[in-house]
């Protein structure tokens, strides 16, 4: 008898590879230098069986995406053949947000289908008004973009040229687009091939019995650490901007000995505006604290998935209703989805939880014409991670629900109308304590062509909080000089015209600090 724990990092190592062969194989520098991208694989019920170690904001999504996925092809009563595969984006079905390709692929051995593989990338442009898809004035989904319910893109190995056309005509780099998509159905193929090969090698039985003891083993693990933790429920609440009303996110984190229930009950309603998260992407901001207060080695699985509850109304900012916009719900209203519930933690496990670090993934999207064709280019600035109860906070990284690399300067200058004039740690922008806060970064540039961006970003007025006396980081701040020498100090959330030889200066948050400053320990 093959032990289950082969069959079962196999199985992860299959959700890496799938992530390699979309990451090599893609166009867009968002994906192929950022990996901004999450691959995993599940058994035939549509339960997660492994996940790669890609981006928090997506993984956690597929737990309540493929749920929803597997309810839309049972009521619509779709078949799905061998090669065929799934495209969908719209995000209430998807758990994330409309930039969010997803590819599903049924894998069959035999005539028969015994799992599926799954892939989401983020990208750059899936058409509506503003370059990136993410509109900083959006109240629809019909503002941000092309939304595609689950439709074949692959009929039996052939690609369904119809929606290949709709997306050519939508996206505002289609080259660019259709070379990130194949590079999905690349991956997929990736994984239906190594799930083949791993059940010739070991059987099916046996593959199907690592499966569901992977899925045990992650439960009970789970459950053996949360029991440690103090039962009670804890209560937190934190803030986005938007406008000059600051909108409240409220959690009631009660500890049980069987699940951990997330109640999001008097949170601000849902908003005429891209801040909205949908379900998925709430339970994947709520999931990541958690996942990371356990702290010790355990299968990200449908057992892990399976102790977490959420109870969010229908009609709150953390579960609107459609079609409501939620192109910054994913990137920004997760972040404070997870600080709040890192700060609901921190009640529970003092011992344990961080500051909150920088609470924004920055959000930069432009375009324009440039060399007759027209660009988008979008990517997400880090910041400081929060001090430790026992550590400082990290220094210009990517913070909770982004766990993407930063575009090289020389990738982005060779392909895009830019010139970067600075790029540096932000120094003195993290929280004192006892331990300080990480410190943001400036991230500067110059365009050379005219060009539209717009920006998406949070803690512009209220600082990342500081635990146990410490200090709060360095609010976020955006500055445009002009090349006539104005300077335009802006919002956290806009839309503009950049001319030739016009620098944008993007300052990051830092973290903020641990402890009293005056218990901080002074070396010789």
């Amino acid at each position: 008898m093959t032990s289950w724990e082969i069959i079962y990092k196999a199985t992860v190592f299959i959700a890496e590879e799938m992530g390699v062969a979309l990451k090599k194989s893609a166009f867009s520098p968002n994906i192929r230098e950022r990996m901004d991208h999450s691959c995993a694989v599940l058994n035939e019920r549509g339960e997660i069986i492994a996940q790669a170690e890609h981006i928090p904001a997506h993984l956690g999504s597929l737990k309540v995406g493929v749920s929803n996925a597997m309810n839309y092809i049972k009521e619509n009563k779709v078949e799905l053949k061998e090669g065929d595969m799934l495209l969908f984006n719209d995000p209430y079905i998807s758990g994330t947000h409309i930039n969010d390709v997803t590819v599903l692929a049924p894998v069959y051995y035999k005539g028969e289908i015994v799992g599926y593989v799954i892939n989401k990338a983020h990208q750059v442009d899936v058409g509506g008004p503003s370059p990136g898809s993410i509109n900083p004035y959006g109240k629809t989904l019909y503002e941000e973009g092309l939304v595609i319910p689950p439709v074949k893109i692959l009929k039996e190995n052939k690609i369904n040229k119809e929606i290949i056309d709709i997306i050519r005509e939508n996206f505002k780099s289609p080259e660019i687009g259709l070379g990130d998509l194949n590079a999905q159905i690349a991956a997929n193929r990736m994984g239906i091939r190594r799930i083949n090969q791993l059940i010739e090698k070991y059987g099916f039985k046996e593959v199907e019995k690592g499966w569901k003891r992977a899925i045990e083993y992650g439960r009970e693990l789970t459950l053996r650490e949360i029991r440690e933790w103090r039962r009670g429920e804890y209560e937190a609440e934190d803030y986005l901007e938007w406008k000059e009303e600051l909108i409240n996110i409220r959690i009631k984190l009660k500890i049980t000995d069987e699940k951990v229930i997330a109640d999001f009950t008097g949170t601000h309603e849902q908003i005429e505006g891209p801040l909205n998260s949908v379900l998925g992407v709430t339970f994947s901001a709520v999931s990541y604290p958690i996942r990371c207060a356990i702290g010790k080695e355990i299968p990200t699985n449908d057992g892990f998935y399976s102790s977490i509850e959420l109870i969010a109304p229908e009609g709150i900012l953390v579960n609107p209703r459609k079609p409501a916009a939620v192109g910054g719900g994913n990137v920004e209203t997760t972040q404070r989805i997870s600080d709040v519930t890192f700060l609901a933690l921190s009640k529970a496990l003092p011992e344990k939880i961080p500051a909150a670090g920088s609470g924004t993934m920055m959000n930069v999207m432009m375009g324009g014409s440039y060399k007759g064709k027209y660009w988008t280019y979008y990517e997400t600035i880090g910041g400081g991670t929060g001090a430790r109860p026992n550590k400082d906070g990290v220094s210009g990284v990517h913070v909770n629900m982004t766990n993407t690399l930063n575009t090289p300067i020389e990738i982005a200058e060779r392909q895009y109308p830019l010139i970067f004039t600075r790029y540096t740690i932000r120094e003195g922008s993290g929280g004192e304590g006892k331990y300080r806060g990480g410190d943001g970064i400036i991230r500067a540039f110059k365009v050379t062509h005219l060009t539209s961006i717009s920006v998406l970003g949070e803690r512009f007025k209220i600082p990342p909080w500081g635990l146990s006396g410490g200090r709060p980081g360095k609010t976020a701040k955006v500055t445009i000089i002009r090349n006539d020498g104005r300077i335009e100090e802006m919002p956290g959330k806009f839309s503009t015209i950049l001319y030739p030889g016009d620098e944008i200066i993007i300052e990051t948050p830092g973290g903020g600090g641990f402890g009293k400053v005056e218990n901080r320990f002074i070396k010789e």
